[in-house]
């Protein structure tokens, strides 16, 4: 709690009182956040796509282009298994954190990454062929 009482007093203040506002108090634009941070974060962080050019130059881009692939992500993260080092959460809580309008959606969405009944037996056979 200490950093955020540390950011409170260093932010620019403005006159929405905003607690994460640009550099002169003001809602940051979503294009600023992208381009500012969230391309350069997956860049250092190596989230990029590699590319070369008609004249061999390589150029380095950012994997994802927008926020909400951090709401996938989210997702992923609440269906993959403990042993995975996700939540394993059931389909209906996964509906409730996601704020979806019905399990459906959720489903037709997400139901491929849901570990069907018979998985562990198959992933340990394979653990089993590939390490041995």
């Amino acid at each position: 709690m200490s950093a955020l009482r540390e950011w409170k007093l260093a932010c620019p203040k403005g006159p929405l009182c905003l607690d994460f506002p640009n550099g002169t108090g003001r809602v940051e634009l979503h294009v600023n956040l992208i381009q500012r941070l969230f391309w350069p974060v997956q860049i250092a962080a190596g989230v990029v796509h590699n590319r070369v050019d008609e004249n061999g130059k390589l150029s380095v881009t950012a994997k994802y282009s927008g926020l909400h692939s951090l709401r996938h992500f989210f997702a992923s993260w609440c269906i993959n298994r403990k042993v995975d080092n996700g939540l394993e959460l059931p389909p209906k809580l996964v509906q409730a954190r996601l704020g979806h309008s019905s399990i459906a959606v959720t489903m037709d969405t997400y139901g491929h990454l849901f570990p069907r009944g018979d998985d562990a037996a198959e992933l340990a056979a394979a653990e089993n062929f590939l390490l041995g």
